[in-house]
């Protein structure tokens, strides 16, 4: 094969992206990644400060890209998120559904029913929201790539994170789910799962050394993740090299998965 043969298996010029949870961390190291592919960025998150400088970041690199202030949990903002980037782009070719949220960490049984309401609202029904408003787009224009944003604790229990993994465990269902439904109008469905990636949404994990230490001590590669080590994954699943490519979920986690504790 030749190197400008590859270059095109990955490019993703003239698509149209909406990222969304665009403002830091993995959603913005994604954004940057497809938009230097060559794809069309709209990146949102509740707030507009948040996300603007992403836009701009993009901007100035020669892209283009459009920031925009939407709550998944709100489905007037998913409805508006959609159709202005519709208005401003002309066609969606790939969502990253990247915005989540954790309220709770400790025992689930610790867990109130707000908390469980708004994780379960956000992480997994905002994911459903954004695909139902996108997809008739993607039908339209005979084909698109879905990019869900679960975890690996959806996959395994994991200590203080029962309400999120099981939010994000749903996450997977309901990329399969999608994925078999949407197979036959060319529109792929897969969920990226990392491990423990270096973010100030995790922060929480990477920081406190009881958490840690023994985490890397059993690690396969002894480091923890940093969101452009997800985002050239993500670039894959939103390229024609993943055409053949749908309910898939994909790990991310330096061999966290297959850890063992005898190191």
């Amino acid at each position: 094969m030749e190197k400008g043969d590859a270059m095109e298996l990955f490019s993703v010029e003239g698509k149209v992206a909406i990222i969304t949870g665009a403002s830091r961390g993995i959603g913005r190291a994604i954004a940057l990644r497809l938009a230097g592919a060559g794809a069309k960025i709209v990146v949102s998150s509740r707030k507009l400060e948040g996300v603007q400088p992403v836009a701009d970041e993009i901007s100035a690199a020669g892209g283009q890209a459009l920031a925009l202030a939407a709550h998944v949990g709100q489905p007037a903002d998913v409805a508006a998120l959609v159709s202005q980037a519709i208005e401003t782009f002309g066609r969606i070719d790939i969502v990253v559904n990247n915005a989540a949220t954790n309220p709770h960490f400790g025992p689930l049984l610790t867990a109130d029913e707000g908390q469980w309401d708004k994780i379960l609202d956000t992480n997994a029904k905002g994911t459903f929201r954004m695909c139902k408003a996108v997809v008739p787009q993607m039908e339209a224009q005979g084909g698109g790539k879905i990019i869900n944003l679960t975890s690996i604790a959806g996959l395994h229990p994991s200590p203080g994170m029962g309400l999120y993994g099981i939010s994000k465990a749903a996450l997977i269902a309901l990329t399969q789910q999608l994925a078999m439904e949407l197979g036959p109008a060319n529109i792929q469905v897969n969920a990226i799962a990392p491990g423990v990636i270096k973010t100030r949404f995790s922060q929480l994990l990477w920081q406190t050394p009881e958490i840690s230490e023994p985490t890397l001590a059993h690690m396969p590669l002894r480091r923890f993740g940093e969101p452009e080590d997800v985002a050239g994954l993500a670039l894959f699943l939103a390229s024609p090299a993943s055409d053949y490519v749908t309910g898939a979920v994909f790990l991310v986690d330096g061999g966290l998965n297959i850890a063992s504790p005898m190191g």
